[in-house]
């Protein structure tokens, strides 16, 4: 088989504890292995107890790189298209992502441009 040439960056895939990345990598050997070379995932901090009570909080303190990632998955759950996705490509999957993002910062810019 011959070695297909991956032109992407590389990339940090950052990981919630419940996810576990043994098993990601396994996976994404069987349908994309030259792509491995390129993505390395870390799983996120968790605070520990000293630093929750630094900051004067106790139970759930959001991670800040977590949080990124939840409040710009409820910014696409806002994208009625993408509520089900029922995409056959990852292109078509990825073109309406984009387009959500897109209509996102044309409402903000819209909103903060005084006129």
């Amino acid at each position: 088989m011959a070695q297909v040439e991956c032109n992407i960056p590389k990339i940090t895939i950052l990981l919630d504890h419940g996810y576990h990345p043994d098993h990601l990598t396994d996976e994404l050997k069987k349908i994309y292995p030259h792509i491995l070379t390129k993505i390395k995932f870390e799983l996120s901090e968790e605070p520990s107890k000293k630093q929750k009570e630094a900051l004067g909080k106790s139970g759930f303190v959001p991670v800040k790189a977590r949080w990124i990632i939840e409040r710009s998955n409820a910014w696409i759950e806002r994208c009625k298209i993408l509520t089900k996705n029922f995409e056959r490509t990852l292109d078509n999957a990825t073109a309406k992502l984009n387009l959500c993002f897109v209509r996102l910062m044309m409402k903000r810019l819209a909103s903060s441009s005084s006129i």
